[in-house]
């Protein structure tokens, strides 16, 4: 830190940028960033194509998405936040709700974005082991909670290991929580899930719980990673606590038209999904045959629990023209790509399986 030309916070200039997933050469498959392979619908860039008046400020709180999302869950227009990314709001509300000498809390691993957003707000970040199967503790998660803790993040389905968080275990882990404290549901993946035993965060709004925000995005299964746009529901209260520590004018104007139109495409969008929720799931039988214990798959992705050998089985896969994400130590993850990619995947995989 002593080169450094300005004086910034300790714990910020020690902190790494966040890393997506590797981009991919033409020659190959990038199963990285759990992105959705399908190009995007011709009507979606229709609407986009409309969104040329560039020279004026988008509308700030893209108004017309919020109706229609508040529709969807039954709740009032200021229910709703629309940010650039469901990651966005996270920041907003972690800034909102927490400081130096704060806690937020987490299952482990998860999203890798989790631990820098608390470090960026001050606060200092309880990590809970998941448990066997990679999927959260609640029971733990509960114990965890002390009079520091503002926020409590519950991943479902768990990036990057794969199991859901089912409605009865969300529900009692409600009941031993404090009331006044943040309990944000991610459920960036929940298109993909097929458990029926899930929880929904619609399920969780309509129950009425004011210390709840469900979080959804439009970048994987409407396949709208490139324009940013995701959102919030919960208490009005909540979410203009949100509002208020955000950038203003984040969310594009080709944004709000791109999620508009997918909307209005849903039917056809869903059964893109259920096709990949479907090639997800043969790969994971296929991977388990292969040799790998494959945790229950319920986003896009797959999970190779390769522990120490994360980086060494990633090579593997690079080596072969397929871009996978590798968190060292823990594993690799990989996105449910297109049809061709998934033999490859297996041959790769069985190559470096554990003996």
């Amino acid at each position: 830190m002593s080169d450094l030309p300005v004086r910034i916070r300790p714990e910020i200039a020690a902190l790494p940028a966040y890393k997506q997933g590797r981009q991919a050469g033409a020659d190959a498959f990038k199963l990285s960033s759990n992105e959705n392979p399908f190009e995007p619908l011709p009507s979606v860039v229709a609407a986009v194509q409309t969104a040329v008046a560039f020279n004026r400020y988008p509308d700030a709180t893209a108004s017309r998405l919020r109706a229609r999302l508040a529709e969807r869950y039954g709740v009032g227009d200021d229910a709703v936040h629309i940010a650039a990314g469901s990651v966005s709001i996270l920041y907003q509300l972690t800034q909102a709700t927490s400081g130096p000498g704060d806690e937020i809390l987490f299952s482990w691993r998860s999203f890798e974005a989790y631990p820098g957003l608390a470090v960026v707000a001050g606060a200092t970040s309880v990590m809970v082991p998941n448990d066997a199967r990679g999927g959260h503790d609640l029971d733990a998660m509960a114990d965890a909670i002390t009079d520091r803790t503002r926020m409590v993040i519950v991943c479902t389905p768990n990036n990057p290991t794969g199991p859901v968080v089912t409605q009865a275990a969300f529900d009692a882990f409600l009941a031993k929580v404090p009331a006044d404290l943040l309990v944000v549901l991610d459920e960036a993946y929940a298109e993909f899930v097929t458990d029926p035993d899930a929880v929904a965060g619609a399920r969780v709004i309509a129950a009425g719980h004011p210390n709840v925000v469900v979080l959804r995005t439009f970048s994987k299964a409407y396949g709208l990673a490139g324009l940013r746009v995701g959102y919030a529901v919960g208490d009005p209260r909540v979410l203009d606590a949100a509002r208020a520590a955000g950038i203003p004018l984040s969310v594009t104007a080709a944004a709000e038209e791109a999620a508009l139109a997918s909307l209005d495409a849903e039917d056809e969008l869903r059964e893109r999904v259920r096709a990949l929720a479907a090639r997800r799931d043969d790969l994971a039988a296929r991977l388990r045959d292969a040799g790998w214990d494959v945790p229950d798959a319920q986003g896009n992705f797959v999970w190779l629990p390769a522990g120490e050998r994360a980086l060494e089985v990633a090579a593997a896969f690079e080596d072969a023209g397929l871009i996978v994400r590798p968190f060292a130590g823990d594993g690799v993850r990989i996105s449910i790509g297109e049809h061709e990619s998934i033999d490859q995947v297996v041959r790769v995989a069985a190559s470096v399986a554990p003996r």
